[in-house]
């Protein structure tokens, strides 16, 4: 069973909100991020979102941004990414993986390389910002060739008949944008999240997690009230624009600590 599909399940059964943490491979130094992604699952995150640097990340707000340009000074690339992600495997085998990031490096690398590249290195799914699903049919094949979960956005904006759409198309969870705009922005309408939420419960039994404007555990919780769990990214990623490996760790782990004792609360 692929990982995504175990952990929800598990996190189902025992009644817990997920905890879906995000960082960019390579910042602000490769050698931090692996650490930071242990101390992120010590501090309670159950899957973790690692962003493939990307020079043009036009879903993302100026810290997010800034974070890729930190990785790209660097040279990480997509099969960087990979190999880091198989350095993670080597002591952690339960942690669920998904690459976040565009489009143009996958298909530079070709479907099927990439898909056998993934599966060898340890990644359990794949969420490819600008690419919709009237665009990766082919793309879904070579997945699900080798059981990684392609996973999909939905934004406010999104109507009932293209969350259906979309949802049909979807494997492993739901990522809904809370906000209009970019991430990091603005506070989030939780009765608004509420009813769009329901509305994509409406069409498929896939978990739905929330994201974009989520900064600590009180918004977490809020956020994910009605749904199966939340997204962190920007204040994670604005934790670590400065410091040494060590420090980065400490301050990372300890902010998700916080946003779980939020959730279970």
């Amino acid at each position: 069973m692929n990982r995504i599909t175990a952990t929800l399940e598990r996190l189902k059964s025992e009644n817990r909100k997920a905890l879906v943490t995000y960082l960019v491979n390579g910042d602000p130094v490769p050698d931090v991020t692996l650490p930071a992604m242990h101390a992120m699952v010590e501090g309670g995150a159950d899957i973790i979102e690692v962003g493939v640097p990307f020079s043009d990340p036009m879903a993302e707000g100026p810290t997010i941004q800034r974070a890729h340009e930190r990785a790209l000074v660097h040279g990480i690339s997509l099969k960087g990414t990979m190999e880091l992600v198989a350095q993670f495997r080597q002591t952690n085998q339960h942690t669920p993986i998904v690459l976040m990031g565009y489009a143009n490096p996958v298909v530079r690398m070709g479907y099927a390389e990439f898909a056998k590249q993934a599966c060898a290195a340890g990644v359990d799914g794949l969420l490819t910002v600008d690419l919709p699903p009237e665009e990766s049919a082919d793309l879904d094949k070579e997945l699900q060739a080798v059981n990684i979960h392609n996973i999909f956005l939905i934004a406010p904006t999104t109507s009932s008949a293209r969350i259906a759409h979309v949802t049909a198309n979807a494997s492993g969870f739901i990522y809904y944008v809370s906000l209009k705009g970019v991430t990091g922005a603005a506070n989030i309408d939780v009765e608004s999240v509420a009813e769009k939420v329901d509305a994509i419960r409406a069409t498929t039994g896939l978990s739905v997690m929330v994201g974009f404007g989520i900064k600590d555990g009180s918004s977490a919780k809020a956020a994910s009230h009605n749904a199966d769990g939340a997204v962190v990214g920007s204040a994670l990623v604005s934790l670590m624009a400065e410091g040494d490996a060590a420090v980065i760790t400490k301050r990372v782990g300890e902010c998700v600590a916080e946003i779980r004792q939020g959730l279970d609360a």
